[in-house]
């Protein structure tokens, strides 16, 4: 069993942030996420997408933030279990035990839940159903390995665009398909991605998958009966994501809807469970990164306590520290 000092559920920016505070309360951490790359949604959905409300960045790239964060948490070397769930949580000997997917358990002093809107599971390419080889993917953690390769990009919202941008210097070619006329991305990001040399097809449909053991071309087929084939070698499906608290809406957590109700140190109604970032709920709540990196220090100074009553609630500034 794995044995740490806080366990972080959810590697989001709260989540990042959050386990560099802990590092630099000189306590071990684990962050645990069921995406397999850190930054959460910024990650899942807008990792090209510039954010404007971060103090001290005019404008910062959703992919950059995440790298930043990771980036201020190494020092402290957090253990990351990406592309795993948290599942259970029980007390034992006056310690939390989280039980993740697959078996494993980590002991814990205390618990940090930074889970955003919850657990992301990408809504799947329905026609990928009936295609067993690779090359079709929901996520794009290196798009340099796309390089010089035929994309098709299926979905309208921001993250099918911002993969557009991102992808049009890189790929040899850039197909994007959407199965309306209208985009639910960014307007600024649509008519940019109409000005590069990428392929915008309006009321279409991937209607079938070619290849053996990867994929070589799509049948891409335009309301009205017009059927095309394009050769291509990686299909981006950037069809969104569902949200939802998963296993641990049966952890008996005081919940609002799928929100996780807090008091001011950010501590939930179970022992030594804390919260922080957009799953939480108290009055005057409000949802942006910026309030998440606050109330995690929070969570994380009084877990410290929780975990050994004769720490300081308050370890001084960071500036201090050399």
């Amino acid at each position: 069993m794995r044995e740490v000092d806080v366990a972080v559920i959810g590697a989001g920016p709260t989540g990042l942030f959050a386990a560099y505070y802990a590092g630099f309360r000189g306590l071990s951490v684990a962050v645990v996420d069921a995406l397999p790359e850190p930054g959460g949604q910024i990650t899942a959905m807008y990792p090209e997408k510039l954010i404007l409300d971060v103090a001290g960045f005019p404008a910062i790239k959703g992919r950059d933030l995440v790298a930043n964060l990771v980036a201020q948490a190494a020092p402290y070397a957090p253990t990351y279990l990406l592309g795993t769930r948290a599942e259970k949580l029980s007390h034992v000997d006056g310690r939390l035990v989280l039980g993740l997917a697959g078996g494993e358990q980590l002991r814990c002093g205390a618990v940090i839940v930074t889970g955003g809107l919850g657990s992301f599971v990408p809504r799947p390419l329905p026609v990928a159903e009936h295609f067993s080889g690779a090359g079709i993917v929901y996520f794009v953690p290196r798009p340099a390995e796309l390089a010089g390769r035929d994309v098709l990009i299926v979905g309208g919202g921001d993250s099918a665009f911002d993969w557009a941008v991102t992808l049009q210097p890189l790929a040899r070619s850039v197909t994007l398909v959407h199965r309306r006329e209208r985009f639910r991305a960014h307007a600024a990001t649509v008519t940019r991605v109409r000005a590069l040399p990428v392929r915008v097809v309006v009321n279409a449909e991937v209607a079938r998958l070619h290849g053996d053991d990867v994929v070589t071309a799509a049948d891409i087929a335009v309301r009205g009966g017009v059927t095309e084939t394009l050769p291509v070698d990686t299909v981006i499906a950037a069809l969104g994501f569902t949200a939802d608290l998963g296993p641990l809406a049966e952890w008996g957590l005081g919940l609002d809807r799928r929100h996780i109700l807090v008091d001011s140190t950010m501590a939930t109604n179970l022992p030594r469970v804390f919260a922080a970032g957009d799953i939480t709920e108290y009055p005057g709540k409000v949802r942006l990164i910026a309030t998440g990196f606050g109330e995690a220090a929070t969570a994380v100074n009084n877990a410290a306590v929780a975990i050994d009553p004769a720490a300081h609630l308050f370890p001084g500034h960071s500036s201090d520290a050399g």
